[in-house]
């Protein structure tokens, strides 16, 4: 499958409640890296759409620009909006950008992650300034656990 169509049918079978059909579009060893909730494999792709995303939110809309890919790897630019339903912000809209890094493997995502600017939509929540520092922090480890971090740690 072409990439454009491939990003539009994951991201469109999430807004869709449809685990199962975002899954078809990764291979067996997939796995889909979101910035809030972590990691998973492709048989728990359905969990997470259902267990996570519609749990704390709903009204998704996740709009594609400028996918691009080479075959082995794919990039998209983003904008992606729900309706929190988390207890402290329930009923709150929230807007979100970023972009799309996908390894590909056969027409199929191997690996799905995020650079998203998280904080401009946990801001329109209403996120505490503790709260955004834990989540910051944490995306911070991420980062810096990562091997191509490690020279610019060292500053060499």
């Amino acid at each position: 499958m072409e990439f454009d169509n491939l990003i539009l049918k994951m991201t469109q079978s999430i807004v869709q409640r449809d685990g199962f059909r975002a899954s078809e579009c990764f291979t067996e060893d997939g796995v889909y890296h979101d910035v809030f909730y972590g990691s998973f494999a492709k048989p728990n792709i359905p969990k997470m759409v259902e267990d996570y995303f519609h749990r704390d939110a709903t009204d998704f809309i996740w709009d594609i620009f400028d996918p691009i890919s080479n075959g082995s790897i794919g990039y998209a630019r983003y904008v992606f909006s729900y309706d929190s339903k988390l207890a402290d912000c329930d009923g709150k809209r929230a807007v979100f950008e970023g972009i799309a890094r996908c390894e590909l493997r056969d027409g199929l995502l191997l690996s799905y992650h995020e650079v998203a600017d998280a904080f401009t939509g946990l801001s329109q929540l209403g996120f505490s300034g503790d709260r955004l520092k834990r989540i910051a922090k944490k995306q911070s480890s991420l980062l810096l656990a990562r091997d191509e971090s490690l020279k610019h740690l060292k500053g060499t």
